[in-house]
């Protein structure tokens, strides 16, 4: 897989779809175009990592690298990360993390569009800060809240 910097496939192609379909159609039609055609990939995934051993962190970004190579621009996934598990995405974790797996996120979300949510429940329990988390790192007051959803969004919901 490459991890370089620019925009999933499936975001350029939307992006210059949504710029070409509108410029023959007066405003309101070209905004439902857009709409009628962005409706996004036809796979959704979130994945929750509640645990900070690293086997168990290791074991879930194996499953996503796998759903990457299986279905590449034709998925969505989302992370969210609470209890014990949000140590993967502090910049200062109080349980050990290690680098290669902050690395593996950061290169996740950069390169293939990985969104990863931290729950902040489990934050204020800490007594931590959106600045306190990694940057690329979206708080959602209540991390279950998210997944449910995402769930009523059609993303299928994995656990471990």
């Amino acid at each position: 897989m490459s991890h370089s910097n620019s925009l999933p496939r499936r975001q350029l192609f939307t992006a210059v779809a949504a710029a070409t379909a509108g410029a023959a159609l007066p405003a309101p039609a070209a905004a439902a175009q857009t709409a009628a055609t962005n409706d996004g990939p036809p796979h959704k995934v979130v994945y929750q990592i509640n645990r900070h051993e690293p086997e168990y962190q290791e074991a879930i970004l194996n499953s996503i690298s796998a759903m990457l190579k299986k279905y590449v621009d034709d998925v969505s996934i989302v992370v969210v990360a609470w209890g014990p598990g949000i140590h993967l995405l502090a910049k200062k974790p109080r349980r050990p993390v290690p680098k290669t797996l902050q690395q593996r996120v950061r290169g996740m979300s950069e390169s293939y569009g990985i969104e990863f949510i931290a729950c902040g429940n489990t934050m204020h329990t800490l007594g931590w800060e959106k600045s306190d988390m990694l940057d690329f790192a979206r708080v959602e007051e209540v991390g279950a809240a998210a997944i449910m959803e995402l769930q009523e969004k059609g993303y299928a919901y994995i656990a471990w």
